[in-house]
Order: structure tokens, then C-alpha cells, then sequence
């Protein structure tokens, strides 16, 4: 049991590392369009969670995919909202 919270915590740290080498590494001006794009990814998270938080037993399952599903909605809205915002910079001027 031990050893796979160590592995768990080891994986996390360099997933840590590794996304912040990442980003660092990405331009200013390729900034939104790719988080625009990995937030509307966030809509996969919302259908795990809602299998997670599928049964009527209050379970930390259950807590996580309900927490789950709140703040991927509010990450695939926020991500539509600033795709769409980027879309009319780029529109036609009325």
C-alpha cells in the first residue's frame, strides 16, 4: 500500500515538472488558442465524473466526480467564452 502511494506521489511530481517545462516552452501568442482548445478537453473529464458520481451512496468517489464535474464545466465554459472572444477579434468589423 506504501509503495503505491510512492509511485503515485513520484508520478505526480514529474507530471508537476514536465507541465511546467511545457508551457514555459510554448509561445505568448499560441497561449489562448491552445488553452481554449484544452479546456473544451475538460468536456472528457465531465463524462468520467459523471460516471464516478453515478450511485446514490454518498461515497469519496461520489464527493470527488461531483467536484469533479463543477469545476470541468466551469473550465469548458470559461474555455468557450475565450475561444469565442478570440474568434471576433478576428471577425469582420461591423
Amino acid at each position: 500500500m506504501m509503495g503505491m502511494l510512492l509511485v503515485g506521489i513520484y508520478v505526480f511530481v514529474l507530471a508537476i515538472f514536465v507541465g511546467f517545462e511545457v508551457i514555459n516552452k510554448v509561445p505568448s501568442t499560441l497561449h489562448t488558442p491552445l488553452m481554449s482548445g484544452a479546456n473544451a478537453i475538460s468536456g472528457i473529464t465531465i463524462v468520467g465524473a459523471l460516471q464516478a458520481a453515478t450511485t446514490a451512496d454518498v461515497t469519496v468517489s461520489n464527493v470527488l466526480g461531483a467536484l469533479a464535474i463543477a469545476l470541468a464545466t466551469i473550465n469548458v465554459v470559461g474555455g468557450y467564452l475565450v475561444s469565442d472572444r478570440m474568434l471576433r477579434m478576428f471577425g469582420e468589423k461591423r
